[in-house]
């Protein structure tokens, strides 16, 4: 068990129905290291306050530390500028953001508004919204038999009625990895606006923002080591500057009279409320240790366990992998079945040796029907992951069909 860093990892180090846990659902959400722990019990033991609002030392405390961590979130994407790098609790509220603040004011009847089939319900559901609210057309761009959005797809669905285009780089589903800067490329030509969803690409890659071009994008903390909470919209300032409040309340207002409020300026003008300092805290601790590990050094980690788990997988003749097999056109996500055994049975039958994978639709449904399944079971990866949880995964596969009564 060659891996430094699973000891970082408290959770990771413990049994569950007396098995070493093999934690296989970081798609979902990512544990924690010590580091984050720390730090974030570090902030509420010694400067937890309100930010912004007061001129006493904690609240100056509390207001640097979480404009550090627009900083840091700032550098860590190649961002130009930290007002450009917007707080939000999850990328559900992120694009839920962009969606009633940028979609609702500039999207008008007849507009095209372009997303993958493979989206999650959080870069789909809101458009659906837009679309229906405001007499847009919502297009989708559908995969080929590796799982990914081709050129020839791209070129044929965004046209010059397309206003915005919203496509997530990585699949939470299948792993596969979008040509995102192609797709970029093509809605800028035809003058629309650039969504990117990085829940699960961010964390496992580097992305910079300027070099993609990307308008926005969109991702949470939790999926990247650091709490729940905490997530970011990234956006151009000139968009951002045009775009209005999404939620109203203290700390987001200049000025406010009987009839009417002023608003702050970008970014503080979508940041109503008090916001999750803690959370800022734990996402600072997160990206150092990300840094400190390297980005490359996690690609290669994830492409080791992919590889292997492609190759432990295809030796059990009742699996069916789904989404390409190239480890180069795919991160740390593997989405299967078993013959004849429903996900949920086999997520609780794993789990009764201390394997833990996702079942389900994976919040989206739309690219479970587009594969003609109802839920498939996922394994997903990051830079604690070593061979041995593959190991029990695929061993854990071997009896499922047995424990249900079949043969083998």
């Amino acid at each position: 068990m060659n891996n430094k860093y699973i000891l970082d990892f408290p959770t990771i180090n413990q049994k569950v129905n007396e098995h070493r846990l093999a934690y296989l659902d970081s798609a979902a959400t990512t544990q924690k290291p010590s580091e984050v722990i720390n730090a974030v019990n570090d902030y509420y033991n010694k400067f937890n306050a309100n930010p912004h609002r007061g001129a006493y030392y904690l609240s100056i405390k509390a207001t640097e530390i979480y404009e550090n961590t627009r900083e840091v979130v700032k550098n860590f994407i190649g961002a130009e500028k930290a007002k450009e790098i917007v707080f939000v609790k999850n990328a559900t509220e992120g694009f839920n953001l962009l969606a009633y603040s940028y979609g609702m004011n500039f999207i008008n009847p007849g507009d095209e508004i372009v997303i993958s089939i493979a989206e999650h319900h959080s870069n789909l559901v809101p458009w659906q919204q837009v679309a229906k609210a405001k007499g847009a057309v919502l297009k989708y761009l559908y995969l080929n038999d590796e799982g990914i959005i081709s050129t020839e797809e791209v070129e044929s669905k965004i046209t010059e009625k397309t206003k915005i285009v919203s496509v997530t780089q990585v699949s939470n589903v299948l792993g596969t990895i979008n040509p995102i800067k192609d797709i970029i490329r093509k809605a800028h030509s035809v003058g629309a606006i650039a969504i990117v969803d990085g829940s699960q690409s961010i964390p496992h890659m580097s992305v910079n923002v300027r070099e993609l071009d990307a308008d926005f994008i969109v991702f949470s903390g939790h999926k990247m080591l650091s709490p729940m909470g905490i997530g970011v919209v990234y956006g151009k300032e000139e968009l951002l500057e045009k775009m209005p409040p999404f939620i109203f309340g203290g700390d987001m207002i200049e000025y406010v009279w009987e009839q009417k409020a002023t608003f702050a300026e970008v970014p503080y003008k979508f940041e109503g409320g008090t916001q999750n300092v803690g959370g800022a805290v734990g996402l600072t601790a997160a990206i150092r240790y990300l840094q400190n590990v390297g980005m490359d050094n996690i690609v290669n980690i994830e492409k080791d366990l992919v590889s292997y788990a492609l190759e432990k997988l295809s030796e059990i003749p009742y699996i069916t992998v789904y989404g390409s097999k190239d480890i180069n056109k795919k991160a740390g996500v593997i989405s299967f079945n078993v013959q004849d055994v429903h996900p949920h049975d086999v997520a609780s039958i794993l789990d009764a040796s201390g394997v833990a994978i996702r079942a389900g639709h994976h919040c989206a449904h739309p690219l479970m029907r587009y594969m003609g399944v109802n839920a498939t079971c996922r394994a997903s990866f990051y830079l604690y992951n070593v061979r041995e949880d593959i190991d029990a995964l695929t061993e854990g596969l071997k009896s499922t069909r047995k424990w249900l009564g079949y043969g083998s």
